[in-house]
């Protein structure tokens, strides 16, 4: 580095000495300076991404590490980085998602008791003065406790765990799309999966059988949006098993 400043990779290597050491501050100072000398480092944004979440700057490193994984599809879609760096943004979105969870249902349970309590000092008041119709009353008032408690668990439930649609997952690993591509059949894979299906089985479609080769995948933009979408609101799904 000394003597050839300007070379990113050395950078990023000392950044990964840094990392084995646990000097994370060291890390964000060298990946920033590789940044600097090129935006398209894929281990530079990757490694800053995974100094960031140490020093519990989620949001922004939760952004380097999508940045990384942006320009490591780009670059190598079946690289063995590109599914480490999906991993590592996926254990940081699950615990941002379970954070904000726990935050979620700790306020709706403490609302929920208010309107509990709320109907139930109503319905105290109410009976002291409906003299003769105390059974008509507290019959109102499981009605109402009812209805609230179905208003809440409708409110919890896109932090309950369920399946993910079919649409959503691969055809072959049955796990939620990352980067789906679509083939010329119709079918849509993960990307890493059929590469690696093309490159070590054959060149054909592993369900309809047809002819395939890579040139013909195209992005699948639709369900990347559609793949998007669900887990913003079930952060749950970033669970890897």
């Amino acid at each position: 580095i000394t003597l050839c400043p300007n070379v990113p990779i050395y950078w990023t290597n000392r950044a990964l000495c840094h990392r084995k050491r646990n000097d994370w501050q060291r890390v964000e100072e060298d990946c920033r300076k590789a940044i600097q000398l090129d935006h398209n480092s894929v281990k530079a944004h990757y490694y800053l991404g995974l100094a960031l979440l140490q020093k519990e700057q989620y949001a922004e490193g939760v952004r380097e590490l999508e940045k990384a994984l942006d320009l490591g599809r780009g670059a190598n879609p079946g690289s063995y980085m590109v599914e480490e760096i999906w991993e590592e943004l996926a254990k940081a979105k699950y615990l941002e998602w379970e954070h904000e969870s726990t935050r979620r249902s700790w306020e709706l349970q403490n609302l929920k008791e208010s309107c509990e309590l709320a109907l139930k000092e109503k319905h105290m008041l109410d009976s002291s003065q409906m003299e003769g119709l105390v059974d008509e009353n507290s019959m109102s008032l499981l009605k109402q406790l009812e209805a609230v408690d179905e208003v809440f668990m409708k409110a919890a439930e896109d932090d309950t765990p369920t399946e993910v649609p079919d649409h959503l997952c691969c055809k072959i690993t049955l796990d939620i799309f990352r980067d789906p591509v679509i083939t010329p059949s119709g079918v849509t894979y993960e990307r890493a999966v059929i590469l690696d299906h093309l490159q070590k089985v054959g060149n054909f479609d592993p369900i309809t059988r047809e002819p395939l080769y890579t040139s013909q995948l195209v992005p699948n933009l639709a369900i990347k949006e559609a793949v998007h979408a669900f887990l913003d609101r079930h952060g749950w799904a970033y669970m890897i098993d």
